[in-house]
């Protein structure tokens, strides 16, 4: 019953929300939480499980975000179908460079997938089939309902709540299966969990593909809802960034985690650029690299951690109270 409480509080708040607060700005951003939150989860995958410090993901990102304005474009389809093709290209480039990549470890990995997201970018940015470094636009104007162009934030509110709880549950089944386990084992020691038998460039390779794939699908999420995607947008270095925060900040390799430090920094952006114009963004980074450090240097498992061993009681108090 406890293990079953707090999702299903997430849930009934998370159903609740568009009700209790219902003006267009709150809708827009409860619906950003969940969008980047989705993210923040797909990166946890290889980042918070397998202790895999990609810094790259974006190209992820940007897959799934041109391959569904690129169908609209090219074919006149909806973006929604150009959803499947981004999880299928993430894929295909996460086994491709993974397979050299995984077998560096610690900031030479993580420096590895930025070269490889920066040489994406400039591609892109060549490529006129994609937009070249305009860009590529969705419709204007929604012609059947597998457009997803509404003009209220709720019905993508409703629609990322959906996906995200898809997302959790691919995640949870992860983590309870014999790969979660391993991916646990090569993160705390990967040289011990080899000595053991596990074979720790597969998994980690799974996990990277599988991550990839699920990014691919915010990706696509945030073309469909801002019907538009340039390489800055798209494939610029600050989203994955902003994935890594999130994780990091609410507990990397918790399965709420993400959730909770998209909840606190997603609100902590809007709102800031909201009262300060284009003058918040960078007094909002100063605050991402603030907290950052607060928690690197005091609780470096993350605020979702922290409230768990707080609300957790002492093994001390315990065994007092049966005595």
């Amino acid at each position: 019953m406890k293990r079953g409480f707090y999702p299903s509080l997430f849930l009934a708040l998370a159903l609740a929300y568009p009700l209790l607060l219902s003006t267009p700005f709150q809708q827009r951003l409860g619906a950003l939480v969940l969008l980047y939150a989705i993210g923040a989860s797909a990166w946890n995958v290889i980042g918070g499980y397998a202790g895999q410090v990609s810094v790259g993901h974006v190209m992820f990102f940007g897959c799934g975000a041109y391959a569904s304005l690129a169908c609209y474009v090219h074919f006149g389809w909806p973006p929604l179908l150009g959803l499947p093709l981004g999880i299928l290209a993430s894929i295909g480039i996460a086994a491709l460079i993974g397979t050299p990549t995984l077998r560096l470890s610690g900031h030479y990995f993580s420096m590895a997938t930025i070269a490889v997201a920066e040489l994406l970018r400039l591609v892109v940015t060549n490529i006129e089939l994609l937009g070249g470094a305009v860009g590529l636009s969705g419709p204007v104007m929604p012609r059947t309902w597998l457009d997803l162009s509404f003009t209220s934030a709720l019905p993508y509110y409703y629609f990322f709540l959906a996906v995200l709880l898809f997302v959790l549950w691919v995640t949870w089944r992860m983590e309870q299966s014999r790969m979660g386990y391993y991916l646990r084992a090569i993160k705390d020691n990967e040289r011990a969990a080899r000595s053991l038998g596990v074979e720790a460039g597969r998994y980690k390779l799974y996990a990277f593909m599988l991550s990839a794939g699920l990014t691919s699908i915010a990706g696509s999420l945030y073309a469909i809802m801002f019907g538009f995607i340039d390489p800055e947008s798209g494939l610029g270095m600050l989203t994955s960034v902003k994935m890594l925060i999130m994780a990091a900040l609410g507990g990397a390799g918790l399965l709420f985690g993400p959730l909770v430090g998209a909840v606190i920094l997603v609100p902590l952006e809007e709102i800031s650029n909201t009262l300060l114009g284009g003058k918040g963004a960078g007094l909002t980074f100063m605050a991402y690299g603030a907290i950052i450090m607060v928690i690197a240097r005091f609780y470096p498992s993350g605020i979702l951690k922290l409230l768990q061993d707080r609300l957790r009681p002492s093994a001390g108090g315990r065994q007092s109270d049966v005595a």
